[in-house]
């Protein structure tokens, strides 16, 4: 004998049962996967540094999670423009470098080629340079290295 079961898939939208309160600012996510996050990371990194610095300095002050929401916020919202600016500016080459981050496993050295030009047009447009942070001085930047020792062929 069989018996129906409704299914547990919910038609109505999904409301947050813990809401941040009110004097905790708004921020719109990112909207952005993994690729379009590792493609723009070190320009993030650098374009944000004082909101990026702000947070975790506020971290190391106070562990609870609830301490540095407004640092976050502000990290999200110049994530979120450096984002914008990306795509009105280099969008093919932003495009073109984290697809090929998608495709071939988020690794870097398989995708220097569009890397290439998606720091060139950062640099030309938006004035914005990749720094790889401990990178030993006087020695060329990984992705600057043009015939590296460990490479795959890219088309």
């Amino acid at each position: 004998m069989s018996s129906y079961q409704p299914g547990s898939v919910q038609t109505h939208p999904y409301v947050d049962p813990t809401p941040l309160p009110d004097d905790i600012p708004k921020v719109q996510e990112l909207g952005v996967t993994s690729g379009p996050l590792k493609s723009a990371a070190f320009f993030i990194g650098a374009y944000c540094k004082e909101y990026n610095e702000d947070f975790m300095l506020c971290k190391a002050e106070n562990r609870d999670p609830g301490h540095c929401l407004k640092e976050g916020r502000r990290v999200t919202r110049c994530a979120t423009s450096l984002i914008n600016k990306m795509r009105e500016n280099c969008l093919s080459q932003f495009q073109e470098h984290w697809s090929c981050l998608e495709r071939n496993n988020q690794e870097y050295y398989l995708c220097r080629k569009p890397e290439r030009s998606l720091n060139t047009c950062m640099f030309e447009k938006l004035g914005l340079t990749k720094v790889i942070p401990g990178t030993p001085q006087g020695q060329k930047p990984i992705h600057e290295v043009e015939n590296p020792v460990f490479k795959a062929i890219q088309k």
